[in-house]
């Protein structure tokens, strides 16, 4: 398997044989609250070079349409929606595992215009804006409620 591909599939994430897509976005949860725990800075550099490198991985790759199996895309959006957290706790987690996945899959708004685009673009795009729309709202939540996330 060439190294483009490995990317691209999450990992070897991307090859699970039911919901690749909600299965690379677990995997991101845990692997990004590892990455919390080390600096939040440390998970804003993984979402940067998950959406950098899942971009050229694709882009090398010539990966045609939105194959399921290309999971890169969920690793940079649900890292992006975890950078609105403080410090790893279970009902954050899951918070943000669940607004990820709803604007990922619904695709509402921008979020659907972006899925639409062609290419290597349009496979990063829709779930890094997914991400940056989940991670907004959890900053609402974080704010307005903070024991929610306790």
């Amino acid at each position: 398997m060439r190294l483009a591909r490995f990317i691209a599939a999450g990992f070897g994430t991307g090859y699970a044989p039911l919901a690749a897509g909600t299965v690379a976005s677990a995997a991101a949860v845990v692997t990004g609250a590892g990455f919390l725990l080390l600096s939040p800075w440390t998970l804003a550099f993984m979402a940067l070079l998950a959406t950098i490198g899942g971009y050229l991985s694709v882009k090398r790759a010539n990966i045609e349409g939105d194959p399921g199996w290309v999971v890169i895309d969920e690793f940079a959006g649900q890292w992006i929606t975890m950078l609105a957290l403080a410090r790893p706790t279970i009902p954050g987690l899951v918070a943000a595992f669940m607004l990820f996945r709803l604007f990922d899959i619904t695709k509402w708004g921008p979020v659907g215009w972006a899925d639409r685009r062609h290419g290597a673009f349009g496979i990063m795009a829709d779930d890094v804006i997914a991400g940056f729309i989940a991670a907004a709202l959890l900053l609402a939540v974080r704010f307005s409620q903070p024991e929610w996330l306790m």
